[in-house]
């Protein structure tokens, strides 16, 4: 039962390279639902076994003694292996949630600040110009959707160039990019190993948006161009 529990702690540890190999040989949709489905399940699995290992440990204990006898295929281990391993895994639940918590608020509060900054702006549609000499364009998902965009960032590009830039923009939004983004970055604070899916599942997303952008425009080297 003890190995049983460890396995979904160590096969996360392949997902990083699987995922890079998905990226460069899938449309990146497919990359990014696979990739970001296959973060979220691993991360599932994980905190299972640790609460499993938790769980274990537990029934050890005088109080908890006689619930052992409903979970009898758990009595397997010596208590050398179960009680230490329960401890570490009491200790990995709680930084998943510290460290998942602080990354929860510090998302949301930089969430509303731009949402705030882009309230008091004048849009046109969903596009909303922030004066700022630096270049610089990001989607802001919400209801509604709105587009940001620098007065810098439009000055550094001519109109067919604008265009494909807000169609990647606006790709963001329509692909509900940012739920993937929150899944991976969630999934992350799980186990260790995920951390570095969140750079595969950033590069899926601006794949995805290229893409889409390219569609919408008809050019893809204006589409590369423009984002370039």
């Amino acid at each position: 039962m003890t190995a049983l529990l460890i396995l979904p702690l160590l096969v996360p540890f392949l997902l990083p390279a699987l995922a890079g190999r998905a990226l460069d040989r899938m449309a990146p949709n497919v990359a990014l639902w696979g990739i970001t489905a296959s973060a979220v399940a691993l991360a599932g699995c994980s905190l299972t076994a640790l609460g499993a290992f938790v769980l274990t440990g537990l029934l050890r204990l005088p109080f908890f003694a006689a619930l052992g006898e409903l979970a009898r295929p758990l009595h397997t281990a010596s208590d050398h292996y179960v009680l230490p391993l329960a401890a570490l895994s009491v200790g990995g639940l709680a930084v998943c949630v510290w460290t998942g918590t602080r990354s929860v608020l510090r998302q949301t509060r930089a969430f509303r600040a731009a949402r705030t900054e882009a309230g008091r702006r004048p849009a046109a549609g969903d596009l909303c110009v922030v004066d700022s000499p630096s270049p610089d364009a990001y989607a802001l998902p919400g209801r509604p959707h709105r587009i940001v965009v620098t007065t810098g960032m439009l000055r550094s590009l001519d109109g067919a160039e604008r265009e494909a830039l807000f169609a990647h923009e606006r790709a963001h939004n329509t692909g509900g990019h940012h739920f993937f983004l929150a899944a991976v970055e969630l999934a992350a604070h799980c186990h260790p190993a995920l951390r570095r899916i969140r750079g595969v599942v950033r590069l899926a997303v601006e794949r995805a948006a290229d893409e889409a952008a390219a569609s919408a425009v008809g050019d893809r080297r204006l589409t590369a161009r423009a984002i370039a």
